[in-house]
């Protein structure tokens, strides 16, 4: 199979401590990528450090993608309201029911379609999805545009840095 297809079959199992390497290493990649494609200023100073990976592994939230055996992408996928979101300016959620988000989806870049497997994951466990992203971010703006989420409006994570929010309803 060509390894750059977009229907590449991935494996999502959750994370364990001993993939902390291969997280930070993914993490490194993303952070050189973001760099590269006009969003220099997102995941600065290491983010995310190694102790937030282990407190979202040992949270049971975060996942690993496998493609033949070798984690390719990451992400955390929490349920239920993220303070964050509680506030959100310039627009409004699609709709307040249950949701859960998706925070630091990272991949190696090694093959294509984790955007497509994360969602469809997510998809199989929540009816409605959440994700943010920063405003220069616009690899991330457009792959979530395109597995269906709208944009709603503007919120301010932890930091009181604003992000672009966006929310997945299953179709009427």
């Amino acid at each position: 199979m060509n390894r750059h297809s977009h229907t590449t079959p991935l494996t999502i199992r959750p994370a364990v401590e001993a993939d902390l390497p291969r997280l930070q290493e993914i993490f490194a990649h993303a952070r050189r990528f973001m760099a590269s494609s006009g969003n220099p200023s997102q995941w600065t100073g290491g983010y995310p450090s190694y102790q937030l990976l282990r407190d979202d592994i040992a949270s049971g939230d975060s996942y690993v993608c496998l493609h033949e055996g070798r984690i390719v992408a990451t992400f955390l996928l929490r349920g239920g309201d993220d303070p964050t979101y509680a506030e959100i300016y310039d627009g409004a959620w699609l709709a307040d029911c249950p949701y859960a988000t998706i925070h630091r989806i990272a991949s190696s870049g090694e093959v294509r379609g984790v955007m497509h497997s994360v969602i469809t994951f997510a998809l199989s466990r929540y009816k409605s999805l959440r994700i943010d992203t920063h405003r220069d971010n616009t690899v991330m703006q457009n792959a979530v545009l395109k597995e269906g989420f709208r944009y709603c409006g503007i919120i301010h994570c932890w930091s009181g840095d604003e992000r672009l929010a966006y929310q997945y309803l299953p179709p009427d």
